[in-house]
């Protein structure tokens, strides 16, 4: 069993929003007060904002499918795109996500794998990646394909203020 891949244009926004919000919520609402996981929804995945991503034409979303149905997502933003680093001839993994019912069959494998084929076609250096530190399953993912820490920064959800491991993956 493998995923297909479709890179996303503005076609895909309702598809992306769904797929965001829901992996977003199963992945993270539990551990954080509801009040501030509402706005962070709020604003990250807005309509508008997730729209003018697509469209900026520095930063690409994938949709993953399995037997047809899209089960995840992730976004690669080059230098200049980036949440931070901004170094050039890096690329950084801002987001991948499963919906729940498709993990635990090693499907993120593959999504990680197509990140990494893609970040290699764009002559990326290393891939790079934040990751919340109390997220231990997705840091042992990374560790386990070949990511590791260098570093860390403040990720914000509401008035929560996390922290979020750095972790990258040389080319």
């Amino acid at each position: 069993m493998s995923l297909s891949f479709k890179k996303c244009t503005t076609a895909h926004l309702d598809v992306l929003l769904k797929l965001s919000k829901i992996t977003f919520t199963e992945t993270y609402a539990a551990q954080n007060d509801p009040e501030d996981f509402k706005s962070y929804m709020e604003k990250a995945f807005a309509r508008e904002l997730v729209q003018k991503e697509l469209q900026n034409g520095l930063s690409f979303f994938y949709l993953a499918y399995d037997d047809g149905e899209p089960v995840g997502y992730f976004k690669l933003n080059p230098a200049g795109a980036q949440t931070d680093i901004n170094e050039p001839g890096t690329m950084e993994l801002e987001r991948i996500y499963l919906l729940r019912s498709a993990q635990g069959k090693k499907l993120g494998n593959d999504l990680i794998r197509k990140a990494i084929e893609i970040s290699r076609e764009q002559n990326a250096a290393y891939m790079w990646l934040g990751v919340w530190d109390q997220n231990t399953r997705a840091i042992a993912f990374y560790e386990r394909n070949g990511f590791v820490k260098f570093g860390e920064h403040p990720f914000v959800i509401g008035e929560a203020k996390q922290t979020d491991w750095l972790m990258k993956i040389p080319l």
